[in-house]
């Protein structure tokens, strides 16, 4: 008897899983919503406004570790009931690609850009010493398009990054335009240091083109439009470090390209970035005639031995590296997030993450 081709319409099969990332407002807690019967079908090159693409990742892992526990009563103590304990949930998984924000979700701690230094500058850093001085932000510039002035744009090039954002004015709280990307506790802890923000700012992009007034962006600026006041700055590289005291925190929508079947998409309102504790590490072979192999992943059911890898204390890799072709390596960032509890406005449940599907077309509805 043949399968029905209804029901064969029933199986969701994927190749590949996308990441998309929004910002949650820190000061409110209010984390950017995915409605599914508005959004759900967006291409997946084009998310709606304000979630950012972030890519094809790999080796993407979900964990549900609340525990169920029963009611008992009666003589014989029999089960009346059953009852979740407290939540918690995990996400992990690599990105393929390296960029701002990706190496911000994988770090979870504040996110650095290394601003290119001043002419004769003698008090290095491992995040960047003292910078050259940013050039003002004229009104009228856009996410996409700065406005200096004529003869400004001369301290710019194409193809260089700069970060776009304001003067830190020893204010305490979260700082950066758009996207909170630190939290100062005290003017001392950054040294009253006036580029203290763009140090640290998602407010970032390439310059693509130069005209005698302005520079357009390759891609518009992270946290949007650069408020009255802004500077940029030019940065020569990202880093950032294992430790400190800030915390993360973002919306996450992860999507299963449908080959056949339906969509399915995995929303967690709030994903805090948590790498696990204690240190990690990884080594690998480069010898001719075993090149370099993939990492094995917490989960994986690989073990580090098998894959010529060695993981330290079997703790979360933060970098995984993998043969392209000998002897090159392809490495990519393992993240792993911890999911925070948000009520849902249409019955005030305390929930995690929610999964939609879009059946496909002509498919069984059961």
């Amino acid at each position: 008897m043949s399968t029905s081709p209804l029901r064969a319409a029933m199986v969701p099969v994927t190749r590949q899983m996308r990441a998309y990332f929004a910002p949650v407002n820190r000061t409110t807690e209010t984390p950017t919503i995915f409605d599914p019967g508005l959004s759900g079908a967006f291409p997946l090159g084009l998310p709606p406004a304000p979630w950012l693409d972030l890519g094809w990742i790999e080796n993407f892992t979900r964990s549900y570790e609340t525990p169920m526990d029963v009611v008992r009563s009666g003589a014989r103590m029999l089960p009346t009931g059953q009852f979740r304990g407290p939540q918690e949930a995990r996400v992990e998984f690599n990105f393929r690609e390296w960029g701002k924000l990706q190496m911000a979700l994988a770090g979870g701690s504040e996110h650095m850009n290394v601003l290119a230094p001043a002419s004769g500058t003698t008090s290095p850093a491992p995040s960047g010493g003292t910078p050259a001085p940013g050039v003002a932000v004229l009104p009228g510039s856009t996410a996409s398009q700065l406005v200096f002035g004529a003869g400004v744009t001369s301290a710019f090039s194409v193809a260089e990054l700069i970060a776009v954002d304001l003067d830190y004015q020893q204010q305490i709280g979260y700082v950066g335009s758009g996207i909170a990307a630190a939290y100062v506790s005290s003017a001392a802890a950054v040294r009253q240091d006036p580029n203290y923000v763009r140090r640290v700012t998602f407010n970032v992009g390439r310059v693509a083109e130069i005209t005698a007034t302005s520079v357009v962006l390759a891609q518009p600026l992270l946290g949007g439009v650069p408020a009255t006041g802004s500077s940029a700055q030019v940065i020569v590289a990202f880093v950032d470090r294992e430790g400190g005291s800030f915390f993360q925190e973002w919306s996450a929508l992860f999507v299963a390209e449908a080959e056949s079947g339906g969509r399915v998409c995995f929303y967690y309102p709030r994903l805090s970035p948590n790498p696990g504790a204690g240190s990690s590490g990884v080594s690998w072979s480069s010898s001719v005639g075993t090149g370099l192999v993939q990492g094995a992943s917490k989960g994986s059911g690989a073990s580090g031995a098998q894959k010529g890898l060695t993981n330290s204390g079997g703790k979360f890799m933060r970098e995984e590296f993998s043969a392209i072709v000998q002897p090159l390596s392809a490495i990519s960032l393992r993240a792993s997030f911890l999911a925070l509890p948000y009520i849902d406005t249409n019955d005030g449940e305390s929930v995690l993450c929610f999964r939609s599907y879009f059946p496909a077309g002509l498919a069984a509805a059961y």
